[in-house]
This record gives C-alpha cells, sequence and structure tokens, in this order.
C-alpha cells in the first residue's frame, strides 16, 4: 500500500508521468532559411497528413523567388487562394531592381498580395495554428520569416432558430459553431466602438479559440481583471465545449446551483453586455456565457423585455410560484399524508385514505418510485431520435401511471402531486436551474420522510443559507435580495416599464450606472374635442 500511494503521489505531482507519451507543446523554433527544410520540418511535424496542401512556385515569370503556401483542405477557401494569391505571386514582380530581401518582402506585402489579413510568420509555433485553424501560409526561399493570410473557409450549420430558448415576440436568431459568426451577431446588436474583443487560444492540443467581450467604460475593471486571471491559469491539453471553461473558472464546484450563465441568444448577451457583464464566447459551440451571473437572472428571459411590464411582471411571479410547486409539492404532500393529517380538510381526508388504502407503500417510497420513474422517462425522451421521442414519453407516462394506479402500486393522488411537480419544472426558463431543483427534490423528500413540515423547513433554511454563501466573481449570488438593494428591485419580483430602469445593476456595475435618462410619456389632452 506504501508504493502504492507514492506511485499515485508522484503521478498527481507530475502527470506525466501517468502517460506514456505525454502532450509537450511544440518549441518556438524560428523559421529557417531554406525552403525545403521548412518544407520538410512541417511534412514531419504534421505526420504527412493527407490533408495538407502543399504548392510550391516561383513569383514572377523570371524565377526571381521560390515560394510555397501551405494549407489544410476543408478549412481554408481555395478557391480564393487561386484567385488572390497563385495568379497574383505568379506574374512578374513590379520593380526588379529591387534586390534585397526587406524591399521584395515589404514589396509583396503591399503590392502583390490582394487580400486583406495578412500578419508576419516569424516561428512554427503559431504557424501550425494558424495553419490548422484555416489560414493560408507563404513562405519564401531564402527568407526567415513568411507570411499569414487569412483565408477560413470551413463549413458551419449557419444561423438558425434557437431549440431551446424560444420566444413568441423578439428575434429568432441563435448563436452557432462558428466563433467569427457569433461575434458577428453579437455585433449587430451593439455598434458601439467601445465594445472591446479579446482573442486567446486555451489547450494545449486543441488550441481553442476563446472570446472575451465587454463594453469599455460599462465593465467593472475588477471583474475583467478576475476573469482574465481565471482564464489564464487555465492549463488543460483541450477544450470541446465552454462546459469546460465553466468548470474550471466558477467561483464554487461543489453546489447545485449555477453560477454561470450560458444561453445561445444574442440578444441576451446584448444585454447582459450593457449591464456591465463579461461575455466569454469559445470556438466550435452555440454556448456562450456571462459572468458574473445573479440568482435572479435564471428567472429572467428576454421576452420579458419585449412585452409590456404588467404582463412580464405576471409571467415572471409564476416562473417563482413554480420553482416552489417543483421543489416542494412531493414534499409537502409526503410529509402532510405522514405526520400532519390534521392539517387537511375532512372530506380530502377521507378521499386520500379510501385511495392509498389498497396501496403497500409508504408515501415516501411512492413518491420516490414515481419521481425516478419520471426522470428515466425524461432522459430516455432526451436520446432518442425526435422522431419517435415525443410519441414515446408522452405514451409510456400515460401506460406507467395507469399501470400504477390500476395495480396499486401508487394512489392517483400521488400522480396528480408528480404530474404537477414535472410540468412546473418545464416553466423554469434556465435548464440548469431546473437540473438543480430535480437534484434538490430527493433530499427534500427524505427531510419531509423523516421529520415532516419541520424537515423541510430545515432544508428551504440550509438551501438559503447555501446561495447566501455563493459567490460569482467576487458578487453575492442572492444580490439584490442579499444584500438587500432597495434601488435594484425594480427587476426582480416584478419588471418596472423601461424607463423606471434607468441604473444598471449597482453591485456589478459601479462606474456608468445611468443608462439612459427617459421620462414618461405626458398625456395630451381629449383629441376629440374642437
Amino acid at each position: 500500500m506504501g508504493f502504492l500511494n507514492r506511485t499515485i503521489t508522484k503521478v498527481f505531482k507530475n502527470p506525466s508521468l501517468g502517460h506514456p507519451n505525454p502532450t509537450k507543446e511544440l518549441p518556438k523554433e524560428p523559421i529557417k532559411e531554406k525552403l525545403q527544410d521548412n518544407i520538410q520540418y512541417i511534412k514531419t511535424t504534421l505526420g504527412n497528413s493527407t490533408d495538407l496542401v502543399i504548392r510550391e512556385f516561383f513569383i514572377g515569370s523570371k524565377h526571381q523567388i521560390k515560394a510555397a503556401i501551405f494549407y489544410t483542405d476543408g478549412l481554408a477557401d481555395s478557391k480564393a487562394i487561386q484567385d488572390f494569391i497563385l495568379e497574383s505571386l505568379i506574374l512578374e514582380l513590379p520593380d526588379p531592381s529591387l534586390d534585397t530581401q526587406t524591399a521584395n518582402y515589404q514589396l509583396l506585402k503591399d503590392h502583390m498580395l490582394t487580400v486583406g489579413d495578412i500578419k508576419d510568420a516569424t516561428e512554427f509555433n503559431s504557424l501550425f495554428t494558424s495553419l490548422l485553424s484555416g489560414d493560408v501560409i507563404l513562405l519564401l526561399n531564402g527568407y526567415t520569416k513568411g507570411f499569414t493570410i487569412g483565408m477560413r473557409d470551413w463549413k458551419d450549420r449557419g444561423v438558425t432558430e434557437s431549440a431551446t430558448e424560444t420566444v413568441i415576440r423578439g428575434p429568432k436568431e441563435a448563436f452557432t459553431e462558428s466563433l467569427r459568426t457569433n461575434t458577428a451577431l453579437i455585433r449587430r446588436k451593439i455598434k458601439d466602438p467601445n465594445l472591446w474583443l479579446e482573442t486567446q487560444q486555451i489547450g494545449r492540443v486543441t488550441q481553442t479559440d476563446v472570446a472575451l467581450m465587454y463594453i469599455n467604460g460599462i465593465v467593472s475593471d475588477e471583474i475583467l481583471q478576475e476573469v482574465h486571471s481565471r482564464l489564464d491559469q487555465i492549463d488543460i491539453d483541450g477544450i470541446l465545449e465552454s462546459g469546460y471553461i465553466e468548470e474550471l473558472i466558477e467561483d464554487e464546484t461543489y453546489t447545485p446551483f449555477p453560477t454561470i450563465h450560458h444561453t445561445e441568444r444574442p440578444d441576451v448577451i446584448a444585454a447582459a453586455l450593457m449591464e456591465g457583464k463579461v461575455a466569454i464566447l469559445v470556438d466550435g459551440t452555440p454556448i456562450v456565457m456571462t459572468v458574473p451571473t445573479l440568482f435572479v437572472s435564471f428567472m429572467q428571459t428576454a421576452e420579458d423585455y419585449y412585452q409590456r411590464a404588467d404582463v412580464s411582471t405576471l409571467v415572471r411571479m409564476l416562473r417563482y410560484f413554480s420553482i416552489f410547486i417543483s421543489l416542494l409539492a412531493p414534499s409537502l404532500y409526503v410529509a402532510i399524508t405522514t405526520f400532519h393529517q390534521e392539517m387537511l380538510p375532512t372530506t380530502l381526508l377521507i378521499s386520500l385514505a379510501a385511495q392509498r388504502e389498497g396501496v403497500p407503500l409508504p408515501a415516501f417510497i411512492e413518491a420516490l418510485l414515481m419521481e425516478l420513474a419520471f426522470e428515466i422517462i425524461r432522459e430516455a425522451s432526451v436520446r432518442m431520435p425526435q422522431t419517435i421521442a415525443q410519441s414515446v414519453s408522452i405514451v409510456g407516462t400515460l401506460v406507467i401511471g395507469t399501470a400504477a394506479v390500476d395495480a396499486g402500486i401508487v394512489s392517483a393522488a400521488m400522480l396528480i402531486v408528480v404530474a404537477i411537480t414535472a410540468i412546473s419544472s418545464f416553466v423554469l426558463p434556465s435548464f440548469d436551474l431546473a437540473l438543480t431543483i430535480r437534484m434538490l427534490r430527493f433530499p427534500m423528500m427524505f427531510l419531509a420522510a423523516s421529520f415532516g413540515l419541520f424537515g423541510i423547513i430545515i432544508g428551504v433554511i440550509a438551501i438559503v443559507l447555501h446561495m447566501c454563501s455563493l459567490r460569482s466573481f467576487g458578487i453575492p449570488y442572492l444580490s439584490p435580495f442579499a444584500p438587500y438593494n432597495l434601488a435594484d428591485q425594480k427587476d426582480t419580483f416584478f419588471r418596472m416599464p423601461h424607463w423606471a430602469m434607468f441604473t444598471r445593476p449597482r453591485l456589478i456595475n459601479k462606474k456608468n450606472i445611468v443608462r439612459e435618462k427617459s421620462t414618461p410619456p405626458e398625456k395630451p389632452g381629449d383629441l376629440t374635442e374642437e
């Protein structure tokens, strides 16, 4: 055992010991002067990959300079390479008298390459990142630096309607898996030059582009610095989805509550940016994260701000009521039927007693079985093909529920409680928060079966205390409820009209609080009077 413990300790201190071929970063080796050496080095490093295209040619009709272009088939625009690179460079040099390396290099860059995005390439580390991202690499014989030419043209899904955040009134577009498409969608919403974008690569193997977007002058400097600090500390071999980033930068790992909000709607991100938040975009996923995040953010939708204030307030109140039903309905049923029958009217108590007369299981086991059965059906409907998922889930729920009641395993009242609980969970706009409520429902039922209503009260107090202890990038999770801020209550349980929400959230933003100076319109006189 002692040898095993020492071995495990060594592996954790040096992860490379746990794998015979640990991944190593490419050395920052400079580009060689001879073109053939560079070609051979690129081929060897990429393992002679068949999707690597290398085209050697001479620049100018007099064969002044030998050159080669490199690009990855399927990631670069081959037609644009033919039109704007090869045809331009094979022409004769405009000024043959320029024979120095510096003059020829600058001549190619300023006069012959008819493309917009051109950068200098001096070492292989960044060269391989650009090459495998879809850029075109141009290297010259006798030169120790080349060109990185932006001609990315891979196939993407295109902008479609969001499948998880549907609205009746509002924009229908959603993010895609392309980072540049996502940043363009946000730029369309906010045309302010203070909307800044920063991009960095995270992941030693995947080299995934991760972008930060924020509005300079509105975002808090402390929050922005904290985001930079947490992203810079990430050391991982690959980032395949934004969930990797979320788990590596969140304040508290061991909590069921989500502390980072994510969405696939550009209008939601635009609204968050104007509140002073920071958006984190990851290439390859349509999910964009915003930090810091408050609990009230998960109870709000984009459509709340497109409808009238009174309608949005009513719907928002319904969501808060639904979260209590989804969390506490089975627990209350178990507690009342087990310990507190005196709380029920006599007629209802007799009806419930008659239903449970033939049920052999306690109320807690009855509720547990039905909740587990519904969770299995719900998870199966997600994993099944979409063409049959809806029909199978509906038929499965009806058949299992009816058969369970007819067989005397559960009572009809329990089936009604479980159905109302499930429907109430679908009212929550955030899928992450709905998952949290589904997780907490089971320990709440256990407390109700053990201590009755006193156990439910203890569980609710424990949940609230835990939420009060959470932070999202240093911002209290339950603000503006705790700590209480009267000025920010205008967009919590209810939504005030837009002209009344003239300030940004004060804990998130401290630099540019006032967001508008609008006033309610004055009512005109009776226009029908002559």
